[in-house]
C-alpha cells in the first residue's frame, strides 16, 4: 500500500453521483451495477485518460461500452479509455 502513498483520491461529488444516475438510466445497466456507474462517472469526471477494470459485465463489456462513451459525450464529457489490463497491454 506504500506504492499508493501521495496518490490523490477523487471524491464522489454531487456531479460524478448525477452523472451515475443518467448511466444507470439510459444504459441497460440493472440497478445493482450503481457501484459500476459510480466507478465509471469518477473516472471521468476526474479526469482519467483510462479506466482499466476486469469487470466485463457492466464496465469493460464491448456490447456497453459505445452506449457508455455516448451518454458521457452528451454530459459534455470525453470518456475515459474502458478497457482491461490485457486489453491495454495489446496497444
Amino acid at each position: 500500500m506504500q506504492a499508493l502513498d501521495g496518490i490523490a483520491e477523487i471524491e464522489i461529488t454531487e456531479d460524478v453521483e448525477i452523472m451515475a444516475k443518467q448511466l444507470l438510466s439510459q444504459v441497460p445497466l440493472p440497478a445493482k451495477a450503481k457501484v459500476d456507474a459510480l466507478h465509471i462517472a469518477t473516472a471521468t469526471i476526474g479526469g482519467m485518460d483510462y479506466l482499466l477494470t476486469w469487470n466485463c459485465k457492466h464496465i469493460a463489456n464491448p456490447a456497453l461500452r459505445v452506449k457508455i462513451e455516448s451518454v458521457i459525450r452528451a454530459t459534455g464529457y470525453e470518456p475515459p479509455v474502458i478497457c482491461t489490463p490485457h486489453e491495454l497491454l495489446e496497444v
